[in-house]
């Protein structure tokens, strides 16, 4: 089966960072990709970030500047570090994989998903 486990939230002040992870396992797809996304109470499940297996990587325009998105293949885990937080950025952020193309940053196109790390930014 497979499994996501997000780790790495927390409470920071704003102006800080945070790196999250996401370790993902069970599967043997060749093509997928891993997107972050993120939701704050009482709003939508936002797109943050996402990487394709091949590599290749995209950050949601409102976050560009601000947060990157890695992959360490050997582990089998991504990483989304973000500089700069802002108390907006409070949000759970969860991982997601999508192995159908073209991938975006659409919550419903993403099969399969962790359970969320808080991240808590406070001013």
């Amino acid at each position: 089966d497979v499994q996501l486990q997000a780790s790495g939230g927390g409470l920071v002040q704003a102006g800080g960072f945070l790196r999250l992870s996401c370790v993902a396992s069970g599967f043997t797809f060749e093509d997928y990709a891993i997107g972050w996304f993120r939701q704050a109470p009482g709003k939508e499940r936002e797109g943050v970030s996402l990487i394709v297996s091949d590599g290749s990587a995209f950050v949601a325009d409102s976050m560009k500047g601000r947060f990157t998105i890695s992959k360490d293949y050997t582990k089998n885990t991504v990483y989304l570090q973000m500089n700069d937080l802002k108390p907006d950025d409070t949000a759970v952020y969860y991982c997601a994989l999508d192995r159908t193309r073209p991938y975006g940053l659409i919550p419903w196109m993403y099969e399969y998903w962790g359970l969320g790390t808080l991240v808590t930014v406070s001013s």
